[in-house]
């Protein structure tokens, strides 16, 4: 429901705990001291880094290249380093907004006990978050797929600026602020102008380079997983923000966190694969929701402070 209940078949008794059917968001995240977090695509849309699922999200109007097409192809890997250059600068610009700002306040409250992102922007971090797993990896790092050196994105934007002036002269198609582009910085690039793209190398070794991100088609590094787990187990609650938890990376929480009885609150605007097993569905925009959900916590814990 919009305002932030719900009953029906999302409200369950569970074995010592209390009735969900009129819990609210702030309810709930007052409830908890071990909260478990995990985020998608949705938390940073407001930032300016578009969805994949949603109406218009970035699935609508390019589909992302696969790990094993660009391990095997330089064709490929030259149109998707094509591809980013043109995204990066607004990928780049995008800074934490409501929602990321509402989780760092709740971390610092002492109500977080892991975040667990899908997201590869680094925006909790900026936000101030600090407990935080990104399953997915790191857009603004680049790896050498032979050698594992890593070196910063924005290294890598310089690199393919400085290989390809004369190429950028002629493909005055490139202008990022019209970009169309992914949760990851990919934008549409028409493929029939890369072919005299230059990708460079790695500076150590002369191999493969890779944003430090986890593509279509590869796994989310085991560790990571089990860490995660881990966390989840030690929880008293999971908040769900901004998933559709369509893939298996993100439902996996969500089932364990219910096999385990956990409460479960989902904010996100319409249907997720794990609405069957929430406490509460919340389906509003992240950033406002978290935002009015913190207003009383933060006024008990001013009222509660020596200089409240």
């Amino acid at each position: 429901m919009r305002d932030g209940r719900i009953g029906g078949r999302h409200a369950r008794r569970q074995p010592g705990r209390v009735s969900f059917s009129s819990l609210t968001l702030a309810d709930f995240l007052a409830a908890s001291r071990r909260l478990a977090v995990l985020t998608g695509a949705g938390c940073s849309t407001r930032s300016g880094i578009p969805d994949y699922r949603s109406p218009g999200g970035a699935w609508t109007k390019h589909k992302p290249i696969f790990y094993s097409a660009f391990v095997r192809s330089a064709d490929v890997r030259r149109f998707y380093w094509a591809r980013s250059f043109r995204g990066w600068p607004r990928f780049d610009a995008a800074r934490p907004n409501a929602a990321h700002r509402a989780l760092a306040e709740l971390e610092s409250d002492g109500r977080v006990h892991q975040l667990i992102t899908q997201n590869v922007d680094d925006l909790h971090q900026e936000a101030g978050s600090r407990a935080v797993v990104q399953l997915h990896g790191r857009n603004r790092v680049v790896v050498c797929l032979d050698c594992r050196a890593e070196s910063p994105r924005v290294e890598m934007q310089s690199r393919l600026g400085e290989l390809n002036f004369d190429w950028l002269a002629r493909a005055p198609i490139l202008d990022a602020d019209e970009a169309d582009f992914a949760p990851d910085g990919d934008a549409n690039v028409a493929q029939e102008i890369v072919g005299a793209f230059r990708v460079p190398e790695c500076r150590r070794c002369g191999g493969v380079l890779k944003p430090a991100v986890v593509f279509f088609g590869e796994s989310v590094p085991p560790e990571k997983v089990a860490y995660a787990m881990r966390r989840i187990d030690e929880a008293d609650a999971l908040l769900v923000v901004g998933s559709s938890l369509t893939v298996w990376s993100g439902f996996r929480f969500v089932k364990r966190a219910h096999e385990r009885g956990l409460p479960i609150a989902i904010v996100n605007i319409g249907p997720t694969r794990g609405d069957e097993l929430a406490t509460i569905k919340i389906e509003r925009e992240c950033g406002d929701a978290l935002a009015d959900a913190i207003t009383p916590i933060r006024r008990v814990a001013v009222a509660a402070s020596p200089a409240g």
